[in-house]
């Protein structure tokens, strides 16, 4: 049993014997896969960053469309007649409304 830990000690690697190596390599491998600043983590949450952004992009571009929309709505009162009666099937008094699917 000697021998075999002399052995193991006597040989250096990078100034380092077997077991500083075997030390120095659990301890990467807890720095990188097991806390919680792993790579795996990382992975997960830059996916899910691009995901939220994407969503932020979306939404940015539905504001400015419904902007438009909500300004044309504002401004002409024959389009705002038109829209109240296409989506809300309001009517005038003397009109009669047939909803055909």
């Amino acid at each position: 049993m000697k021998q075999i830990v002399n052995i193991l000690q006597s040989k250096r690697i990078l100034g380092l014997t077997s077991y500083q190596i075997v030390i120095l390599l659990i301890l990467i491998v807890m720095l990188f896969f097991l806390s919680d600043s792993s790579v795996t983590k990382r992975i997960k949450f830059d996916t899910q960053i691009n995901d939220l952004e994407s969503q932020i992009e979306f939404y940015h571009n539905q504001t400015e469309t419904d902007k438009e929309k909500l300004n044309e709505l504002q401004s002409n009162k024959d389009d705002l007649e038109k829209f109240a009666r296409e989506n809300y099937l309001m009517k005038k008094e003397n009109e009669d409304i047939f909803i055909i699917e």
